[in-house]
């Protein structure tokens, strides 16, 4: 058998030096405090009725929840000082739950009915507390007002409409906590839900309705279609559904558009539009994008719509911004609207896209746009006028362009 043999090391200078100079760990924590709010509003019907009652009786509202806290609003219809002789009501704020030193701030408001806005408030938020956070010590302990208001002058002013009364009251309960450096790493991985779904539709897997589309069938499954698209949803489960659900046809939409907003609906992305159409080109993707913009408002498909967007106005061109303007008028793409306007109006480009295909288009299924149109080549017209005028003047009055003056050279 073999011996264990114990090795005795004397730490070298050099171990000795590094040992004792390294540099001490340093470690992190972070205590923070904030308040957790909430607000509860009290209306008190037949205020009329309640006077009387009794000094330091009170009408309460229902507990409710802020912080882990139960809480309650009183009001003090006769008010709640005997030395007070009823002549003030009184309001308050109570901790209706088992707690001890919950410290919280208040907010007290009675709403005024008038519809001025003349609010009065009590409030301890949005200023600065010299004593910080008011403090309840147990079960009953209140905040607020012995003298809220006097009767007299409540009974006429516009907090009382219809002999009732309206209190809003916010509570912030203070909380603490320290965080530390955390002891674990985990990495969470993106979704791949569309991945997922992605798959089922290239699988075909347990589809139940398919699409006929120019002669090419599409496979599907109801419950996703019916998830993503209101339109699909009563196409397929509503009481205007489809008499056959098992091959439906689809009229005014190109397969490849088809394929495309399937695409969208499984995977929840875009796909590659030349791959798609066939075609390397820019062309290509605006022409992709014009065409899925409007199925995806047929089918309500807001995001995709969104998507085709903000691609237009990414690709806008000479030979497709015609057609992508009446796109945008017919299904109120604002955003891309401004873009093709803008990108039309410019003198550069308004001669050449007059002559193209699309705009005669644009003229024939949009020609309120065109009033539009004008008002931008106006705009950007007298635009032109005032910056070439400004630097003329500049030149004859002995000035460069940013208004200094210089000397003129004979």
């Amino acid at each position: 058998m073999g011996k264990i043999l114990q090795e005795t090391s004397t730490p070298s200078s050099n171990s000795s030096f590094h040992s004792s100079s390294s540099a001490p760990a340093t470690t992190l924590s972070t205590s923070i405090t904030d308040t957790v709010r909430g607000s509860h509003q009290f209306k008190i019907t037949g205020y009329s009725l309640s006077k009387g009652i009794g000094i330091g009786k009170y009408i309460a509202s229902e507990t409710f929840s802020v912080g882990g806290y139960d809480w309650a609003i009183y009001f003090y219809p006769d008010g709640k000082s005997v030395e007070d002789n009823a002549t003030y009501v009184s309001l308050f704020i109570a901790l209706a739950s088992e707690g001890t030193d919950v410290r919280a701030l208040f907010e007290l408001t009675l709403l005024d009915q008038s519809g001025k806005e003349r609010h009065k408030v009590h409030s301890h938020f949005e200023r600065t507390l010299e004593s910080g956070p008011y403090t309840l010590k147990y079960r009953g302990s209140m905040w607020g007002y012995k003298r809220f208001f006097k009767r007299t002058a409540l009974e006429t002013s516009d907090y009382l409409k219809d002999d009732c009364l309206s209190v809003n009251c916010s509570v912030g309960v203070v909380k603490s906590h320290t965080e530390g450096p955390k002891i674990y790493s985990v990495a969470v991985p993106p979704s791949n839900m569309g991945q997922h779904f992605g798959q089922l539709l290239e699988s075909r897997k347990g589809s139940d309705v398919s699409f006929e589309v120019n002669g090419e069938i599409f496979n599907a499954h109801k419950l996703v279609l019916a998830a993503r698209s209101p339109v699909f949803r009563a196409q397929l489960f509503g009481p205007m559904k489809d008499q056959n659900t098992k091959c439906i046809k689809v009229e005014d939409i190109e397969a490849p558009v088809f394929k495309a907003l399937l695409h969208v609906i499984y995977w929840d992305s875009l796909p590659d539009m030349q791959e798609l159409t066939g075609l390397n080109s820019k062309w290509a993707t605006t022409l992709m994008a014009q065409h899925l913009l409007a199925a995806a408002d047929r089918y309500g498909l807001e995001r995709l719509r969104l998507m085709c967007e903000t691609t237009l106005c990414e690709v806008v061109a000479i030979n497709t911004v015609a057609t992508t303007l009446a796109l945008a008028e017919q299904h109120h793409c604002f955003q891309l609207k401004a873009v093709c306007l803008k990108f039309i109006a410019r003198p550069e480009n308004l001669r050449a896209v007059m002559q193209t295909d699309g705009f005669e288009y644009l003229k024939e299924s949009c020609p309120a746009v065109l009033t539009e149109l004008l008002e931008y080549v106006a705009r950007v017209t007298e635009h032109s006028d005032f910056m070439c005028k400004h630097r003329n003047d500049a030149i004859l009055d002995g000035s460069d362009i940013n208004g200094r003056r210089v000397k003129q050279r004979l």
